[in-house]
């Protein structure tokens, strides 16, 4: 489930509490959360609504300055059962605060799940192949480091969404860095000699 960034700001500050989307089955659950570009998102409720029961009070909810635009949105959306999802703003990217741990108590843990991430790749161990190739290439965007970690673009990028949920890399506007996090588990992996510069 993806927000358009003004809607986000709108979940943040408290301003939007709800959301109306077609599916063919709903993505997400009551109880569940998302993680956005502001932080974690809670999903309160999800229900099957028509449009016929729609008010102005559902558009001022859902961030919208009137029904007639609130309809129009949900007009432009692929066909599906219309849902009416209540949510509310958690709190902050849990990954934010992850990326400046480097306790030493946290290591055995963390090249744990990057061994099991190696082992389970059908093309073979990559984890320090991207980390290596993030900390010398910091803000070059992964169309330009996919193929020198031998990958597609997709691949590489859901390779390196796996590394920041574990805090050790950082999106910029452009590109990636590491974090210190993930500069301290690069130094680990090159087995404490430290990483080589760009």
């Amino acid at each position: 489930m993806l927000f358009r960034q003004k809607f986000l700001d709108g979940i943040q500050a408290g301003a939007i509490t709800r959301a109306f989307r077609r599916w063919r089955r709903p993505t997400v659950m009551a109880g569940g959360t998302l993680l956005t570009s502001v932080g974690v998102v809670a999903i309160d409720s999800v229900q099957e609504v028509a449009t016929d029961d729609l008010s102005a009070g559902d558009a001022r909810a859902a961030g919208f300055a009137s029904l007639d635009a609130l309809l129009a949105d949900i007009a432009g959306q692929r066909p599906g059962v219309l849902y009416r999802i209540n949510l509310h703003f958690h709190g902050a990217d849990p990954r934010i605060a992850l990326r400046n741990r480097t306790n030493a108590g946290d290591f055995p843990d963390v090249l744990k799940r990057l061994a099991q991430m190696d082992a389970r790749a059908k093309g073979g161990p990559w984890t320090r192949v991207v980390l290596q190739l993030i900390h010398d290439n910091p803000g070059v965007r992964a169309g330009n480091l996919a193929p020198l970690s031998g990958r597609q673009t997709p691949d590489f990028k859901r390779d390196v969404r796996k590394l920041k949920a574990l805090g050790l890399t950082e999106s910029l506007g452009t590109g990636y860095r590491l974090s210190p996090r993930g500069r301290a588990v690069l130094k680990k992996l090159a087995g404490g000699r430290g990483t080589k510069n760009r």
